[in-house]
């Protein structure tokens, strides 16, 4: 997963306006209390944030690949 596919993602998944509102104000304690924007400018790999957005909100597996029913999950380790 690429940077750009994490944030077409969030838009999709969680709307354009709350998805960058919570990519930046949720803290994740599955990234050591660090916000999603705050891990990507730390090097962390898109997919374990998107992995640790969607587990902290409670987004199901199924929910997680937006309208694309065509698009392959990443890995989530």
């Amino acid at each position: 997963m690429r940077n750009r596919e994490f944030w077409l993602l969030v838009d999709e998944v969680f709307g354009a306006q709350y998805g960058k509102t919570l990519a930046s104000d949720q803290v994740l304690l599955e990234l050591d209390n660090h916000t999603a924007v705050q891990a990507l400018e730390q090097g962390v790999e898109p997919r374990h944030v998107w992995h640790a957005l969607c587990d902290a909100m409670d987004v199901s597996e199924q929910d997680r690949w937006g309208t694309d029913k065509f698009r392959q999950a990443p890995p989530k380790a």
